[in-house]
């Protein structure tokens, strides 16, 4: 049993997609971040870092219960575990770290660049035009590195699907909302129709889908996630 501690961001999402991809047995458990859930000590015992998603797996890769928070690596691990998603090291190296460059990728650029864009956009008390242009401007040009990239294989990492793909889509299918001209990355255009159609993909974008909220954080809320709140040692 893999309990699976998120909320609906896209890390959440992509967590709760690979869980529905590999098939594996879970339980969400949410993780309110605007309440300031991250912060309890049961939390950060599995996250010291106070983000979500997290996972324990009680029947971890030696039988013994593990912990595991940050995305990338929680894709790792469930990639290394159900062996789906990634190319095996020995016999296919050049598949495997293909796709860990572009896992990499997005942690490294997509998810920062992205979510700065977004928060100077949404969240920030005042417009900021500089950061704003900034990160906006910064999203493009990833969304141009993927679609050069796309435009010589069908995914991220290659001909098959995998956890780099897994990472960028649930970031990447918010184009609207960073104002990205998509039809200006017909690949990456492509790219999103064929990822957002797989049925898992459907399916752990709904997971938690009752908490999702399209109004921005206030009061209480936006300090917690973006205050001084956020910012105490723990």
């Amino acid at each position: 049993m893999i309990r699976t501690y998120s909320w609906p961001t896209p890390n959440g999402h992509k967590v709760h997609i690979m869980l529905h991809e590999c098939e594996l047995e879970h339980e969400i458990i949410p993780v309110n971040i605007g309440d300031g859930q991250q912060f309890t000590p049961e939390f950060l015992a599995i996250s010291p870092n106070n983000r979500i998603p997290a996972i324990v797996d009680t029947d971890g890769l030696d039988g013994k219960e593990i912990s595991i928070f940050e995305t990338g690596a929680i894709l790792y691990y469930l990639a290394r575990k159900t062996g789906k998603f990634l190319s095996d090291e020995a016999t296919d190296p050049a598949g495997h770290y293909a796709t860990m460059e572009w896992l990499m990728w997005q942690m490294g650029g997509v998810g920062p660049m992205m979510g700065q864009a977004n928060h100077f956009r949404r969240y920030a008390p005042d417009r900021i035009e500089y950061a704003t242009e900034r990160y906006t401007n910064e999203t493009k040009r990833l969304f141009g590195v993927a679609d050069t990239r796309l435009a010589k294989t069908k995914y991220l990492a290659g001909d098959n699907y995998t956890i780099a793909d897994i990472a960028a889509f649930p970031w990447m299918r918010n184009w609207k909302g960073q104002e990205v001209p998509l039809d200006d990355y017909p690949n990456t255009k492509r790219w999103l129709e064929e990822v957002g159609a797989r049925p898992a993909v459907k399916n752990g974008l709904e997971v938690l889908i009752e908490h999702r909220s399209s109004s921005s954080p206030k009061g209480k809320a936006w300090d917690v996630m973006f205050g001084k709140e956020q910012f105490k040692r723990r």
